[in-house]
């Protein structure tokens, strides 16, 4: 298992899955290239009011996704759904835990939707919050 760690989270990946940063997102796919799993952290100020929050935003930024699940990954809790444009089928979740927000999305082509989605869930299951979280 490799582990991919940030002042903020962590998260394991399984041998096949490689990971690289590319400004403020990580981006992380398999060898055979399926798909793209990518996290963005944003950091809360510490005055900021709830509109600023994991569901908020969540409603806010992708509005074109109707129906949102509650979801816990680790000490992140947020929401997550999904929605299909033109050929690519994406899967995203608006997690927070203190005063950071993750923005996390899952992005394949529409015929392969679905073939990750168990070792995505099984990668996201493995987060947890990082040291620099808990000084903030």
């Amino acid at each position: 298992m490799n582990i991919i760690e940030t002042d903020y989270w962590c998260l394991m990946l399984p041998p096949e899955w490689s990971a690289e940063q590319e400004e403020d997102v990580i981006r992380i796919f398999d060898q055979d290239e399926i798909g793209e799993l990518a996290l963005t952290t944003l950091i809360r100020d510490r005055d900021a009011d709830e509109s600023s929050s994991a569901v908020q935003l969540a409603k806010v930024e992708s509005p074109e996704i109707t129906v949102w699940s509650e979801v816990t990954l680790g000490a992140f809790a947020g929401v997550s759904g999904f929605f299909e444009e033109d050929e690519t089928s994406v899967r995203e979740w608006y997690v927070n835990h203190h005063s950071v927000l993750l923005y996390v999305t899952y992005i394949c082509d529409r015929q392969d939707a679905g073939m990750d989605d168990a070792a995505v869930d099984e990668i996201l299951a493995t987060l947890v919050a990082g040291d620099a979280i808990e000084s903030n």
